[in-house]
């Protein structure tokens, strides 16, 4: 019986398209003649003669109302006379304000018409629901009274169109259609009926006869317009619900929404109304939701229908087996200019309609093997026959990513909320050790390779858009894999490696397409370049399944040399973009994840293989690339190799005083000053990727700013708690005077910070200035630590213990040292900020002699102090004035000239 039905259906299925093809080629045909018979009217010809049809009326003056013919399809917008060559046919826009206002303008003043119909329409449902004379008929009385009194309708209403007419000048406008649409209502009612409520016919039969109806229908909307067809759409789609009854299946109703929705799309397809195409879908898609409400057992229909809807979404509006949708396509409209043309209204259409589908689709919950299976065929059909079946729409191109992201996030939401079909791949060995080997992560792979290789038929067939298509065979298996591993984790059922030789079998297809794209591109190498990426993604994909934390690292770092190898071997461009996903991938985990936790408890000699081959192989990358054109390539692997190389020394550092620390050696001021210097070389990593521009750039302020937040952080702990001279219980001071833990913790910052500010030559002015001042503050506080540790030793460096004389006179002599170094470095530079701040050190140490040493100091010391402030002054005041002398535009010429 089922078999039977589904030939039924083909079979019906196919007469409505072909009397659709029918009647397009006789109103071409007519067309034809019409415009022979206006050539020759134009020759003076007696168009009688040469043609049986009857004459074409003459033209009417300007002040006559036009014909109805002769106005503009709706699927045109009107607008002014044009030469031939420049008239192009513009897409129709349904929703348009004036379409609306128009709409109800006429609701206003007709809308007797649309509760005459609405009446006439349930009066016929209610004769079959109740029957005559509160029930005396019988139930097959009932269903021959309704079908009788419809067809009663629509020979009414064809009588009145006949004899008075029916457009807006008769007194009987509107009048047809409300009577023939509102028969047909009641025709559906009364089938339904007879299969519903009184089981008088089977759903074969059922479905025979609305088809039937629905060939009425599309005829008589040819004649009666688009009222008509919203009528009886709105009617037919809503019969079943005002019917009522209960049936054991009514899966075959959306067969039946499938039919009306033929038959609305087929009357909008000859007339050309638009707006019927839009109410067509919207009624046929929300029937079927409604329907699978109140009956969910009949989802698997539901979802076939959905799929159908789609597919005749897109071939009845043009009127082709083979989609043939041309202009513009609907992602074209982010980017459209002025003057560019709108996408045409199929294209709208079956656009719309493929989007539902395909959310349809992927949002819902599979309640059983078999159903996610058909959910899966489904998607993959949809995508699959847009690529195949309409390659050659070339507007409806981008529809294709809709199925196709549906069915990864359909794979994905049946992982994350532990679907039926992954509980059973989850429980093949838990139950039963020795069961099969489960194949349906396998046969999901395979699917998508299969999506994959059709994509790359379309880019070898493509006309437009060929690298666009080889994007998406780039990425749409291996995407489908990423969704499996999130979702799904097969490696914990079937094993890692078996899992991992799945992503290397992409890998190897990916390499196939590279291969192919390369034979067929010659130097044009986009598409092989984007095999290539997704075959070195699919082959990372398999290194993270498989190695260990820091065998994973090494391999990703590998992977970044050899993209940037490849980009110099056979020249490469879009191999940039797998160059920053590498250094980014790597930076994290050399941060974040293991990250620094990790560096500081693994072993030394595998934390150090880790770090180091990071740095070498950032560096051989950029070796590789510095001499080709990839300014972000070649920027982000050598700030990338700045500041991995500073990381190595830092954690090399950081263990190596371990050995000699007391306490917590992370807490401790040198501790904390290397990760300071870590996260500072990580902030002006960012910093030299401003130069890049874009707006990528704001992501890289943000990172820059916490970087460097992070780091100024743990150098004002250094400062503050763990410093020995304010915490009396801070860590103390390891090492030999001047090679010691203070130059690790402050002077060691501040050289990063120098040496970072002036390698980068982009470094903003402001920033630059603050860079600056803050290493100079941390050299300052380096030096007078270091004269502590040097006259009181690491036990005296708590500042309880007082100062000495002669570690006082040290501070004394060290100002004058640089004050008198900043100064002769003005004079070189010609700085005059350089002199000022000379100036100011020496200003400090003159306050220092005149109000601490006098005061601190004695015997000697005390004189020796205010003898060398006086030579110091006296030498300066004199080098001023001979460098004012100097650099005055009106100082003398010295002698010897």
């Amino acid at each position: 019986m089922e078999s039977l039905l589904v030939l039924v259906g083909l079979i019906v299925l196919a007469i409505p398209v072909g009397i659709v093809f029918l009647i397009v080629s006789h109103t071409r045909l007519r067309r034809r003649v019409e415009q022979l018979e206006q050539d020759l009217r134009a020759l003076g010809g007696d168009v009688s003669k040469t043609s049986d049809a009857p004459p074409r009326p003459e033209p009417r003056k300007p002040t006559e109302k036009p014909d109805k013919a002769l106005k503009p399809a709706p699927w045109s917008k009107a607008q002014t006379p044009q030469p031939a060559a420049e008239q192009t046919p513009l897409a129709a826009v349904v929703f348009r304000e004036d379409r609306f206002t128009a709409l109800s303008t006429w609701l206003r003043e007709n809308w007797f018409y649309v509760v005459s119909a609405l009446s006439l329409a349930l009066a016929g449902i209610f004769l079959v629901q109740y029957g005559v004379e509160n029930g005396m008929l019988p139930p097959s009385a009932r269903v021959i009274a309704a079908l009788s009194f419809g067809v009663v309708l629509i020979v009414a209403g064809e009588v009145i169109r006949r004899r008075f007419g029916d457009d807006e000048a008769s007194a009987t406008a509107y009048l047809p259609s409300v009577f023939s649409g509102a028969g047909l209502v009641t025709l559906f009612g009364g089938i339904l009926a007879a299969r519903q409520l009184y089981d008088l016919i089977g759903p074969e039969s059922a479905l025979i006869a609305m088809v039937v109806v629905a060939l009425l229908g599309l005829i008589l909307g040819w004649f009666h317009g688009p009222l008509l067809a919203a009528v009886g759409l709105i009617g037919a789609f809503a019969a079943p619900f005002v019917v009522g009854g209960t049936s054991k299946d009514p899966g075959w109703l959306y067969a039946y929404f499938f039919v009306i929705a033929v038959l609305g799309l087929g009357i909008d397809t000859v007339r050309r109304w638009a707006w019927i195409s839009v109410l067509t879908l919207f009624g046929a898609y929300a029937a079927c939701l409604l329907l699978v409400l109140s009956s969910p057992l009949t989802e698997p229909y539901y979802l076939i229908c959905a799929t159908a809807l789609a597919v005749i979404s897109i071939a009845i509006p043009i009127r082709r087996v083979w989609p043939d949708h041309e202009g513009a396509m609907i992602s074209q409209i982010i980017s459209r200019k002025t003057g560019d043309a709108w996408p045409e209204f199929p294209t709208r259409v079956a656009f719309g309609a493929v989007a539902v589908s395909s959310a349809i689709l992927s949002v819902h919950w599979a309640d059983s093997p078999a159903e996610f299976w058909l959910g899966v065929t489904l998607l993959a059909g949809l995508a699959l026959g847009l690529m195949l079946w309409g390659r050659r729409a070339e507007a409806l191109q981008d529809a294709t990513i809709l199925p196709a992201l549906g069915l990864v996030w359909f794979v994905l939401m049946h992982g994350w909320d532990n679907g039926i079909v992954l509980r059973h791949f989850a429980e093949t060995y838990a139950a039963t050790a020795e069961a099969d080997y489960p194949w349906v992560v396998t046969v999901l792979i395979i699917v998508g390779g299969v999506i994959s290789v059709t994509a790359v038929w379309r880019s070898m067939h493509a006309h437009k858009y060929a690298a666009g298509w080889a994007g998406a065979a780039a990425v749409f298996a291996p995407a489908l894999a990423i969704a499996l591993e999130v979702g799904w984790h097969p490696a914990t059922v079937i094993g890692a490696y078996p899992w991992a030789l799945h992503c290397i079998a992409l890998g190897a297809l990916m390499v196939i397409f590279a291969e192919r794209f390369s034979r067929v591109d010659g130097d044009q190498r986009m598409r092989a370049s984007l095999a290539t990426l997704s075959a070195l993604s699919c082959l990372t994909f398999a290194c993270v399944i498989v190695l260990s934390s820091a065998a994973l690292t090494i391999a990703l770092v590998a992977m970044v040399v050899v993209a940037a190898a490849l980009d110099r071997k056979f020249n490469l461009p879009p191999m940039s973009w797998f160059i920053w996903a590498g250094v980014f991938t790597v930076t994290v985990r050399l941060v974040l994840n293991p990250g620094l936790d990790w560096a500081g408890s693994a072993a030394i000699l595998e934390m150090t293989l880790v770090y180091a081959v990071a740095t070498l192989g950032f560096l051989s990358g950029w070796l590789l690339i510095r001499s080709l054109n990839r300014p972000v390539a070649t920027l982000l692997l050598e700030s990338a190799t700045w500041a991995t190389g500073g990381i190595l020394l830092s954690l090399l550092l950081e263990r190596w005083l371990q050995n000699f620390g007391e306490g917590n050696a992370t807490n401790s001021h040198w501790g904390l000053g290397l990760l300071a210097i870590i996260w500072l070389l990580l902030a002006f990593a960012q910093v030299q990727r401003f130069e890049l521009g874009g707006k990528l750039n704001y992501a890289r302020y943000l990172l820059a700013a916490f970087f460097a937040g992070h780091g100024l952080f743990r150098l004002v702990q250094a400062l503050v708690d763990a410093n020995p001279l304010l915490n009396k219980v801070a860590s103390p001071v390891l090492g030999l005077p001047l090679l010691n833990t203070l130059a690790v913790a402050y002077l060691l910052p501040a050289l990063a910070i120098g040496l970072s500010v002036w390698r980068i030559h982009a470094t903003p002015l402001w920033l630059k200035r603050a860079s600056w001042g803050l290493s100079g503050g941390l050299t300052a506080v380096w030096l007078g630590l270091m004269i502590r540790h040097v006259w009181q030793g690491a036990a005296g460096m708590y500042e309880g213990n007082g100062v000495t004389q002669p570690e006082l006179y040290t501070y004394t002599i060290a100002l004058l040292v640089i004050g008198a170094v900043v100064f002769y470095q003005s004079l070189a530079r010609r700085s005059d900020l350089m002199r000022k701040a000379g100036l100011a050190v020496i200003g400090l140490a003159v306050a220092k002699v005149f109000l601490i040493d006098i005061a601190g100091l004695g015997g000697l010391i005390r004189v020796f102090s205010l003898l060398a402030l006086g030579l110091a002054l006296a030498g300066l005041a004199w080098l001023n004035r001979w460098a004012q002398l100097r650099h005055s535009p009106h100082a003398p010429e010295p002698l010897d000239h």
